[in-house]
């Protein structure tokens, strides 16, 4: 309503001047039944109802059961509509109601501190999975990245595996050893299948590779499946087409190159390349493995 009106309206009536409704209809533009409604005490519509809820009687109930821990807006509203009142309307509302009286119990959540080790201490290890990139003839190759990254330092070594079993593991782990000159004494480990086995919904470490661990005299630790916090150092990895980025703590400190000469010249895409010049098919294939074997030694 316009405030002019409604300002005129007021000095009309203490006044006690008789009012034309219909040339103030003229005026503003608002009917004159509408105006004689405000000019007999009208204030207009509430911006707010005070409407009470179903839920209002339930109001305790729902608060008790939320502060039982484990419990679920889902469960409380099923719990009551089955077993107190079945009509409290639908879940959305339900959720509503729960967030406009502030019913849920706030969590208590705690920091997740960090922690550092000395030089030679600590080493953490996990796959990369299912890396792609394409050739020049935009043929697609899958593989897996193992990342040994070393706890004090930070430093990473990555080796390239197209499969993830636990002989691939082993040869990763050698490998990263002598890269960085040296054997940690624990290494950290995700719930990789080649290194953990699940009995009774209880993890153990299989024998082969506690033989291995052994061996080579270092102790295996288990992080928590699900909780990154537990191995206190946060590492992430950020996979690129020819790169590899490493940060720690939102800052970058790696960066490294993929290389692909050696995914570029699988048996097929050799022959088919060699076929251009050689029309003698048998050639062709002997000709393939004789220089990819010569390949794979100098590579």
């Amino acid at each position: 309503m316009d405030i002019a009106l409604i300002t005129q309206l007021k000095i009309l009536k203490l006044s006690d001047t008789k009012s034309n409704f219909s040339e103030l209809s003229r005026i503003y533009g608002i009917d004159r039944r509408t105006i004689k409604k405000y000019y007999d005490g009208y204030e207009g519509k509430p911006e707010h109802h005070n409407k009470p809820s179903t839920l209002d009687k339930h109001k305790d109930l729902i608060k008790n059961k939320l502060a039982i821990k484990g419990s679920t807006a889902k469960a409380v509203y099923e719990f009551i509509l089955s077993e107190v009142d079945t009509d409290i309307g639908t879940y959305s509302n339900f959720t509503k109601y729960i967030k406009a009286n502030d019913l849920q119990p706030r969590k208590n959540v705690k920091g997740h501190p960090r922690y550092e080790t000395a030089p030679g201490i600590q080493a953490q290890v996990d796959w990369k999975e299912d890396v792609s990139i394409a050739n020049k003839f935009g043929e697609i190759f899958t593989f897996q990245v193992f990342d040994y990254k070393l706890g004090h330092s930070r430093y990473c070594h990555f080796t390239y595996k197209l499969y993830k079993t636990r002989q691939d593991v082993f040869d990763c782990l050698i490998a990263s050893f002598i890269a960085t000159g040296g054997v940690p004494k624990e290494i950290l480990f995700d719930n990789m299948a080649s290194v953990v086995d699940l009995k009774c919904n209880h993890r153990h470490i299989n024998d082969k590779m506690r033989a291995f661990a052994k061996d080579f005299n270092f102790k295996i630790k288990l992080c928590k499946p699900r909780h990154p916090y537990t191995k206190g150092k946060p590492v992430s990895i950020q996979v690129t087409p020819d790169k590899l980025f490493i940060y720690y703590n939102m800052e970058i400190i790696a960066e490294h190159h993929l290389s692909s000469k050696r995914l570029n010249y699988q048996k097929e895409h050799y022959k088919n390349l060699l076929s251009y010049c050689v029309d003698d098919v048998n050639t062709v294939a002997e000709m393939a493995e004789d220089n990819l074997r010569q390949m794979d030694d100098f590579l």
